[in-house]
């Protein structure tokens, strides 16, 4: 297992980090969203109105093939991707890139959304209906039929990666993380967090895409509703720093000014790195994800759908990530420390490294939000052991092991086991040690912290709201996610694989829930950016079909079927 970490690691340093591999991902995908917005002469920005009015239902027809309405795609679609990226993703951004880092998760919006654009019509486009009316659609159905035959393989990565996806990133990080938050607020066990939403996913999924349509229609508007009202509160009682928020995100989105105190955070690159790695993973635009949902909607018109689908990013990253990333900055939180204690768990299966007579031990906190926090434990020949916390040191920290200060050293045998011994060399069992001191936050604690600090003249509730808000958007994230995996699953192995797979969904979750999967987020996480790369390659490739059909689409006139929005 620790052989495939390792693969799986290297692989997505590939893909993501910088300078250790050339971005060549994040050119793909920025070169991509130019190229195509050129392309289509900026159709994100010249037909909004029109795609207002076709998600108002003024197009609907009930006589079109599919199973949902546009309104339906488009919140099955954004359930999936209004989720703790939108939380967590542009509080890392933030906390990595510096402020300036949400300027380029605003840029990775506006090109997304002419890559949605594109995805989403070429899966209206090339979908198939079965007998039974439901519909399968996707990149894995327009890279097949699109580019032919020969570019299958495309295709079958695509659904391979997608199902590995469904079960890590869009499913387990999300059931770990509601557990983990109620674990910590409310004091809910993580077998019972994770059960109950198992069961909650499984009533929803097993319905198939109408249930999860219907469901994500009530679902997404209400919890975006939610997160939109506490964040606009705090914005409104720190009404005076909102401009000189403002002012410091467009400064620093080109001198690149990270609170994390010039670790990563001095050079721009890193920063841009940081907005567009979080934004791509916040709206999904080009990953292919999206397409899958839009394709199951109810019209003959594949662009009307790419209109419907290309405002998900201007309503995941222009609005929700917006808020969260001002109320950070405006309240301050992102360059201030907070006053915390950390459990960290010693044991002998911690990673040892050893040069220059220091030795470094890398290990997993074991309470914190984010599955990639970890706790660096520096030792060399004297007595203070020096914590380092997501880059960032932990000043003045005070370690205690078992109700007493620990001022000892550490020290590793041959088979590179840790050793710890008090001040008097005498050897101390390996066990649960706390660390208090000054910690700069970062992901969910500190979007909790912003808002608690932010609506702290009405109480010590801010936080919750982050809570309520990563319960809801794990849920839905997890809903839209089974049902992409559903498809992918069909596309490998035909309709027979597909309750099965639902099952083993479901059984995911609790197991996220409960478990440090760490294979099967590493897994997800690699497998989201490898699922990515074909997709982007088929519309870049496809982009004169839609070119095509866009310019036929907007040479005819389209009848109205509806005259409100509320009138059936």
């Amino acid at each position: 297992m620790e052989t495939v970490k390792n693969v799986i690691d290297a692989v997505y340093d590939y893909i993501w980090e910088f300078p250790k591999a050339f971005p060549y991902f994040i050119v793909l995908l920025l070169g991509t969203g130019i190229f195509l917005t050129v392309r289509l002469r900026f159709i994100q920005l010249r037909k909004v109105s029109h795609s207002l009015a076709i998600i108002a239902g003024y197009y609907d027809n009930p006589q079109d093939k599919g199973e949902i309405n546009h309104f339906q795609a488009l919140t099955a679609a954004l359930s999936a991707t209004i989720g703790i990226g939108n939380i967590s993703g542009v509080a890392i951004a933030i906390h990595y890139g510096g402020p300036g880092a949400l300027f380029w998760m605003w840029v990775t919006a506006i090109l997304g959304t002419a890559s949605k654009f594109v995805e989403c019509t070429l899966s209206l486009h090339f979908r198939e209906v079965h007998e039974d009316q439901t519909v399968s659609g996707g990149p894995m159905y327009y890279i097949e039929k699109g580019l032919g035959r020969p570019w299958k393989f495309m295709a079958v990565i695509f659904a391979c990666c997608a199902v590995i996806s469904s079960f890590g990133s869009g499913n387990a990080v999300q059931a770990f993380t509601v557990a983990d938050s109620f674990r910590s607020d409310f004091g809910i066990p993580t077998w019972i967090t994770g059960s109950s939403m198992a069961v909650i996913i499984a009533l929803v999924i097993i319905g198939g895409i109408k249930r999860i349509g219907k469901v994500t229609s009530k679902l997404v508007p209400v919890m975006s509703v939610i997160y939109f009202l506490g964040a606009i509160t705090v914005l409104l009682i720190n009404a005076p720093l909102v401009p000189g928020a403002i002012g410091t995100i467009f400064r620093d989105a080109f001198t690149a000014k990270a609170g994390v105190g010039g670790f990563f955070g001095s050079s721009f690159m890193f920063m841009l790195i940081w907005g567009v790695k979080r934004g791509i993973f916040s709206n999904e635009a080009g990953q292919g994800s999206a397409p899958i949902a839009h394709a199951a909607a109810k019209t003959e018109e594949p662009v009307r759908e790419g209109l419907v689908a290309m405002i998900g990013p201007y309503i995941d990253t222009l609005l929700i990530c917006s808020l969260t990333g001002l109320v950070i900055v405006t309240v301050g939180v992102w360059s201030q420390k907070k006053d915390e204690t950390i459990t960290f768990k010693m044991q002998n299966e911690i990673t040892m490294m050893k040069s220059e007579g220091r030795v470094q031990i890398n290990g997993k906190i074991e309470e914190g939000d984010l599955m990639k926090d970890e706790f660096h434990i520096s030792a060399g020949s004297a007595p203070e052991v020096v914590f380092i916390k997501n880059d960032s040191p932990i000043d003045d920290a005070i370690v205690w092991y078992e109700n007493r200060r620990f001022t000892g050293r550490v020290t590793v045998d041959e088979d590179g086991a840790p050793h710890f011994q008090d001040e008097r060399g005498r050897e101390i069992p390996a066990g649960d040690v706390e660390v208090s001191g000054w910690i700069l936050q970062n992901g969910s604690p500190l979007t909790g912290w912003a808002f608690q600090k932010g609506l702290s003249p009405l109480g010590n509730w801010g936080h919750y709201i982050v809570t309520i808000a990563v319960f809801l958007f794990a849920l839905s994230t997890a809903i839209s996610w089974s049902y992409y995996g559903d498809r992918s699953i069909e596309y490998l192995f035909g309709p027979p694989a597909i309750m099965p797979y639902r099952v083993v969904f479901c059984i995911m979750h609790f197991l996220g829930a409960v478990f440090s999967l760490e294979i099967v987020w590493g897994f997800g996480d690699t497998a989201l950016g490898l699922m990515a790369i074909p997709n982007l390659i088929a519309i870049f490739a496809l982009s004169g079909v839609v070119k095509k059909l866009t310019d036929d689409y907007f040479s005819r006139s389209h009848r109205r079927y509806k005259n409100s929005f509320f009138k059936k």
